[in-house]
C-alpha cells in the first residue's frame, strides 16, 4: 500500500503553498489585536487622533488580506485533496481488481463499497477540511502565545495552562473514539452488505413474501449501527463540556487578572485590551479540538480498514517472464488434477482429460460434482490444489494471465449483464474490435436476433442492472453471443442453455458444432446438450466415475445410461 504521506510528498508544493497562505492569513489576522492597542493607548488615551485614519485603513488592509489568502487557503486544500483522494480511490479499486477470486468468496460487497466510498470520503475530510483546521490551529495557537508572551510573559501563562489542559482532555478523547470508530466502521460494511444483498435479491424476497424478515434483519443492524453512533456520542459529550468551560471561563479571567494589572500599572488598557481580544482568538481553536479530533479519528479509523485491503495479497500470481504464444491452438490437458479451497473439503480430485484442438468435451454430474470448478482451474481462478493444467502443452502458471483468460470464452451458469446496451454487453471481450455486424451476427448464432430487434431500441436497448427486464433465456442468448463475438480458440458452455426451449437449445448446438477451430468444454444436465461431443465425462463426489462417447456410455449402462433414461425413457419405451 502507499502510504498516506507519500500522496501527501507527491503534493508537497501545493500543501506548502496552502500553508503559507495559511501563516499569512492568521499572521494577519494576530495584528488586528495590535491595532486595537493603538487606537486604546494612542488615540483614546493619548489624543492622537491623527494616527486614526492610518489605523483604520490597517484594520480595512488586514481583512482584504484575510479574505484572499484564506481563499487560496482552503481551494488550495480542497483541490489538493480531492485529487490524493481520487488516485487513492483508483489504486484501491486497482488493487480490488487483482486480487484473486477466494478473497471475493470472503468478502462481502457491500464491505467493499465501504471501503471505497465511505471510507475513503472520511480520510478525504482528513486531508482538506478537517486536516486544515487542524495545521491552522496549531498555527494559530502558537503566533496567538507568540504575540500574547511578547505583550506581557506573566499574563500570557494563564491561557498556556488552559491551551495544554485542552489539549490533554482532547487526546484522552481520540484515544476513547478510536476503539469506537473501528466498531462503526465494521458496522457500516455489514449495513451496506445487508442492503446490497436484499436489494439485488428483492424479487426472491417478495416471491417468498419474506419482507418482514428482511426488514428485521436490516433493522438489528440499523440499531446496532446506531448503538455504536451513541456510543460515540456519550465519550463525545461526556468531555468535550470540559473543553467549552475553559473557552467560556478564559477571558473572564483575562479581564480579571489583567484588570489589576492595569490598577497596579503594570500593563497599559491598551495591552490589556488586546490580551482579552487574543484570548477570545485562542478560544475557537480550544472549542475545535473536540470536533477535530472527533473527526480525525474517524479518517484514521478509516485508513486503517484500508491498511487490511492492502495486505490482502492475490493468491493466483503473475509468473515474472510469463510465456507469451503466438497463436493459441486450444489443447487443453488435465494431468492428476485436485483441487480444494482453504477449510474445505475435496472439490476435485485426481481428474485427468486431454481435448485436442477443435474437439469437444461434455462434463455432466450431479449438483455438486465438481463441474464448474474444472472451468475455474482453467481460467486460473483458483490454482490446483494438486497435478498440473496444460494450454497448447505449456503449463498455465507459467502463462500470461492475461492471454490464459481471453483465450478463453466462457458463458457460465451464473449469467452476469451489465447495466449497458445490448451491443456493449456483447462487446465485452472484445470492445475496441467488434463492429455492429460482428454483434448482429452473433446474436443470430446465439438465436438472440428475434427477441432483440423486436425491441424499440434494438441494439441500443439498455438493460437494467444484471439484466432486469429480460427473461432468463433472452439473459442467456446475450451472453452466448457475447461469448460467440469473442471468438476465442477456446468456448465454455457451463449449463449455459437450462433456461432454453427445446428447440431453441438445438439451434445453438448445431451452431455450435459447426463452429471449427474451436475447444469446446461444454457442461450440462441435459443429454442434448453433451450427446455431440467427441469424449464425455460423468464426474461423482469430484471424481471421474465414466467417460467415453454417448454410445459407448450407453452400452455400459451405468450413470450416464441412468441419467438418459430418466430424461428419454418414456420415448425410448414407445419406440
Amino acid at each position: 500500500m502507499k502510504k498516506l504521506s507519500a500522496y501527501i510528498w507527491e503534493h508537497k508544493f501545493a500543501y506548502l503553498f496552502a500553508i503559507i497562505s495559511m501563516i499569512i492569513s492568521v499572521s494577519l489576522d494576530m495584528l488586528s489585536p495590535r491595532l486595537t492597542k493603538h487606537i486604546v493607548d494612542d488615540v483614546i488615551i493619548g489624543g492622537n487622533t491623527g494616527m486614526l485614519k492610518y489605523l483604520l485603513l490597517a484594520i480595512l488592509g488586514v481583512g482584504v488580506g484575510r479574505c484572499i489568502f484564506q481563499y487560496t487557503k482552503e481551494f488550495t486544500f480542497d483541490y489538493t485533496g480531492a485529487g490524493i483522494v481520487g488516485d487513492m480511490r483508483k489504486n484501491l479499486f486497482h488493487h480490488i481488481q487483482s486480487l484473486s477470486a477466494d478473497f471475493f468468496d470472503r468478502t462481502g460487497t457491500g464491505e467493499l463499497m465501504s471501503r471505497i466510498k465511505d471510507d475513503l470520503d472520511r480520510i478525504w475530510d482528513g486531508l482538506t477540511f478537517v486536516g486544515m483546521l487542524m495545521i491552522e490551529v496549531v498555527l494559530h495557537t502558537s503566533i496567538v502565545l507568540f504575540c500574547m508572551y511578547s505583550l506581557n510573559w506573566k499574563l500570557a501563562i494563564f491561557p498556556t495552562f488552559c491551551m495544554v489542559l485542552a489539549a490533554f482532555i482532547a487526546i484522552f478523547m481520540e484515544k476513547k473514539l478510536g476503539a469506537v470508530y473501528d466498531a462503526i466502521s465494521e458496522e457500516n460494511a455489514v449495513l451496506n452488505t445487508v442492503a446490497e444483498e436484499n436489494l439485488a435479491g428483492v424479487r426472491t424476497v417478495k416471491a417468498f413474501a419474506r419482507e418482514k424478515h428482511e426488514i428485521a434483519k436490516f433493522l438489528s443492524h440499523n440499531k446496532k449501527y446506531y448503538e455504536l453512533n451513541m456510543d460515540q456520542s456519550r465519550v463525545f459529550v461526556r468531555y468535550y463540556p470540559y473543553i467549552q468551560l475553559i473557552t467560556k471561563l478564559l477571558p473572564i479571567a483575562m479581564l480579571l487578572l489583567g484588570g489589576r494589572m492595569v490598577m497596579n500599572k503594570e500593563i497599559s488598557l491598551g495591552t490589556l485590551t488586546a490580551f482579552i481580544e487574543y484570548s477570545m482568538n485562542i478560544v475557537w481553536p480550544m472549542e475545535m479540538l473536540g470536533w477535530l479530533t472527533n473527526s480525525f479519528s474517524s479518517a484514521i479509523a478509516s485508513n486503517r480498514k484500508l491498511k487490511a485491503i492492502y495486505a490482502e495479497k492475490p493468491s493466483i500470481i503473475e509468473p515474472e517472464n510469463p510465456i507469451i504464444l503466438n497463436h493459441i491452438e486450444g489443447k487443453i490437458e488435465f494431468s492428476h488434477v485436485s483441487f480444494h479451497k482453504a477449510d474445505m473439503h475435496e472439490i476435485l480430485h485426481d481428474i485427468t482429460f486431454t481435448v485436442e484442438p477443435g474437439k469437444t468435451i461434455g462434463i455432466m454430474g450431479a449438483t455438486g460434482a465438481g463441474k464448474s470448478s474444472i472451468i475455474h482451474l482453467l481460467r486460473r481462478l483458483y490454482d490446483a490444489t494438486d497435478g498440473e493444467i496444460y494450454l497448447d502443452d505449456i503449463n498455465i502458471k507459467d502463462m500470461s494471465l492475461q492471454q490464459l483468460r481471453s483465450s478463453i470464452s466462457p458463458v457460465m451458469q451464473d449469467v452476469f449483464l451489465f447495466s449497458d446496451t445490448i451491443t456493449e454487453n456483447v462487446k465485452l471481450g472484445k470492445k475496441d474490435s467488434l463492429t455492429l455486424q460482428s454483434v448482429i451476427d452473433a446474436a443470430g448464432d446465439a438465436q438472440a436476433r428475434g427477441f432483440i430487434e423486436r425491441m424499440e431500441q434494438k441494439y441500443d436497448t439498455v438493460i437494467g442492472e444484471r439484466g432486469v427486464g429480460l427473461s432468463g433465456g433472452q439473459k442467456q442468448r446475450i451472453t452466448i453471443a457475447r461469448a460467440l463475438a469473442k471468438k476465442s480458440p477456446i468456448l465454455v458452455m457451463d449449463d449455459s442453455t437450462s433456461a432454453l426451449d427445446m428447440e431453441t437449445e438445438q439451434s445453438i448446438q448445431e451452431t455450435l458444432h459447426l463452429l471449427e477451430g474451436t475447444t469446446k468444454i461444454i457442461i450440462g444436465h441435459r443429454i442434448s446438450a453433451v450427446c455431440q461431443a467427441d469424449e464425455i465425462l460423468i464426474l461423482e463426489n469430484g471424481s471421474i466415475a465414466e467417460r467415453g462417447t454417448h454410445k459407448s456410455l450407453l452400452e455400459k449402462k451405468g450413470l450416464y445410461y441412468k441419467t438418459y433414461m430418466a430424461q428419454y425413457g418414456e420415448f425410448v419405451k414407445e419406440e
